[in-house]
């Protein structure tokens, strides 16, 4: 996938990034005295004990960005989607296969930015320790937006680390600090388990709420950002505009293709949470209109249906990240979205 920006709700964008310039220090510690050498006064010799190692190194994990760059750049520059399998997963390989199939309906200087090359930079890794997690994470920035910086997370994917979600932050709102260990390494939470209002793993259903009801059920859990702000408009404006009076637009929680949640410890002591996200939106003519009329597709509509038809049923899938508190309400803070069906 190709960065793009700026980032908004339900247009084309991207995320990717990042890297890392720390080490991870190890240090060795003491073994206290026991049985009978505690009680009889003979010397003991202290056992050194080796540092906690994380699920990958940082040669590992600088090995696999340079990986995805190098594969990602030559595959955007010919639509090679077979290519970006090979390092790009989970819901950023939906979007990165929706924005392939799309290219052609973009302006044309969108479209040869998508194939220029570009690289990361400023790598910070986060990767939790060897069987407390599967996948690690990073921040990044890179030379196609240096002032904007990425959060990313690498799992394994049939056996090989992938990059399976991006997200960009602005210079004004970067991404939270993460916490880590005096070795170096990152706490992997638990998704499952609430923090204040929610668990990570219900931040798909409520996030979609805010597009279905306009967060009158899970999602009024939420709190109020730039990007809960903008899905609730959605909802609240969809039957208005020029077309309003001859069909209706509703909005439906969907399956997310990949239902993977990670969750990061925050330097302050919340959770960083990485989320899917999926909805499906249905513009149906109102019954007088049906017998004699049709909804014409747009273009990056009719890449997956041109027919004109009386019932247009778009799919969208995304990613997002949010912060959790145990005294307050999660906060959205990155979300990124791709039509990836109509029919």
């Amino acid at each position: 996938m190709r960065p793009t920006f700026p980032a908004t709700a339900l247009r084309r964008l991207s995320l990717l990034s990042i890297g890392m310039t720390t080490t991870f220090t190890l240090t060795a510690c003491s073994a206290a005295p026991s049985g009978d050498a505690a009680t009889s006064g003979r010397s003991v010799t202290p056992t050194a004990h080796a540092a906690p190692k994380g699920v990958v190194t940082v040669e590992v994990a600088n090995a696999t960005l340079n990986a995805y760059e190098k594969s990602n750049n030559r595959a955007n520059k010919t639509r090679d989607r077979a290519l970006l399998a090979t390092v790009e997963g989970g819901q950023l390989f939906e979007q990165s296969q929706a924005d392939y199939r799309q290219l052609k309906t973009w302006p044309l200087q969108e479209q040869k930015e998508y194939g220029s090359a570009f690289s990361y930079a400023n790598r910070t890794w986060f990767v939790p320790a060897k069987g407390t997690a599967s996948w690690f994470a990073a921040t990044a920035t890179s030379t196609y937006g240096p002032k904007n910086s990425s959060l990313m997370i690498f799992d394994k994917v049939g056996g090989t680390y992938k990059l399976v979600a991006s997200l960009w932050s602005t210079g004004a709102n970067p991404p939270p600090a993460i916490a880590t260990d005096q070795h170096g390494l990152a706490e992997a939470v638990d998704p499952s388990q609430h923090v204040g209002a929610l668990a990570p793993t219900e931040l798909p259903a409520a996030f979609a709420d805010l597009y279905a009801t306009g967060g009158k059920n899970s999602g009024s859990k939420l709190t109020p950002t730039k990007i809960t702000k903008a899905a609730i408009s959605a909802y609240t404006n969809r039957d208005k505009g020029a077309n309003s009076a001859y069909a209706t637009k509703k909005y439906f929680p969907a399956q997310p293709a990949h239902e993977a949640v990670y969750a990061l410890r925050l330097a302050d002591g919340g959770v960083l949470t990485v989320f899917p996200t999926a909805f499906t939106s249905e513009f149906m003519l109102r019954p007088p209109y049906m017998s004699n009329h049709k909804i014409n597709p747009s273009d990056r509509e009719s890449v997956y249906n041109s027919t004109s038809r009386v019932l247009v049923t778009n799919e969208y899938q995304g990613q997002a990240y949010a912060t959790l508190t145990p005294t307050g309400e999660p906060r959205v803070l990155g979300y990124e979205s791709r039509l990836v069906d109509s029919r």
